[in-house]
């Protein structure tokens, strides 16, 4: 509950950034830089005279978004990928699961940078990067689990009824790991948002004047001991984000379990 919570709050203030924002998160204004908080600044401004609440409003929309494809390409592709390598076994399982090895070599920092060097920083580089890294990710959990239901009595029963490989994935496969892939995908969701912040921090990421959690510690740290509290708001804007959806994984993966089910 407290997980569904936090990310409910972080997912409606991108729903609010959309609609609404205390002032308008582009606007420069530099005689009003640094200023501390009051009523028409709830949170005070940056270096640049920009309201830090519209920054953190519009920021958690961009870490949503870059979260939300990289997860989608990686169950896009990776879990068809997981579900062939569990089905037709032999060299077709060898070979897709050397490629995801292979892919595991190339992390989303080390991706970002030679799509950089490539294709130039910026949101589009930083939901690539993530997103292939998350392609072996799903596939090899895809694989594993769909491995086990193989091996089940009832998936035994369908083949030898003629059911072919394609119509048992479909039918009793997929439908027996898809509570695995939900809860994968969330917790995959908070390493997203937090890869997103990182990336961004290193300037690989979200580019001005995109408002970006990480882009908004990358900023700060010139400041860092005479106004502290620029990088404490973005940096408890991850924790919470990343905390939520943690602790939402965890409840979804304790609900999904039929053996805490029956304990409880």
């Amino acid at each position: 509950m407290a997980g569904g919570v936090l990310t409910l709050f972080v997912i409606s203030a991108a729903l609010l950034s959309m609609v609404w924002t205390p002032w308008p998160a582009y606007e420069i204004d530099m005689a009003h830089k640094l200023i501390s908080p009051s009523a028409s600044h709830w949170l005070g401004t940056d270096m640049l005279g920009r309201d830090i609440v519209s920054l953190l409003l519009v920021g958690a929309r961009s870490s949503i978004v870059v979260g939300v494809i990289a997860v989608g390409i990686g169950l896009v592709f990776g879990v068809p990928l997981g579900l062939v390598a569990a089905a037709r076994r032999g060299w077709v399982e060898e070979v897709i699961m050397r490629l995801g090895d292979f892919t595991f070599a190339f992390p989303a920092l080390l991706s970002a940078i030679m799509l950089a060097a490539v294709a130039g920083p910026g949101m589009v580089t930083s939901i690539t990067a993530i997103g292939i890294f998350q392609i072996p990710i799903f596939m090899r959990i895809t694989r594993g689990s769909a491995n086990a239901i193989w091996a089940r009595e009832f998936v035994l029963a369908a083949r030898a009824s003629g059911k072919g490989k394609f119509r048992i994935t479909i039918e009793h496969v997929l439908p027996n790991i898809l509570s695995i892939l939900i809860v994968q995908a969330t917790i995959q969701f908070a390493l997203a948002i937090l890869a997103e912040a990182a990336l961004s921090y290193l300037g690989l990421g979200t580019q001005p004047p995109q408002p970006s959690w990480g882009r908004m510690l990358n900023d700060a740290q010139s400041l860092l001991f005479q106004l502290p509290s620029l990088a404490v708001y973005p940096g408890l804007a991850i924790a919470t984000a990343v905390l939520g959806l943690n602790l939402l994984g965890d409840g979804l993966r304790d609900l999904f379990d039929p053996r805490l089910s029956r304990e409880r």
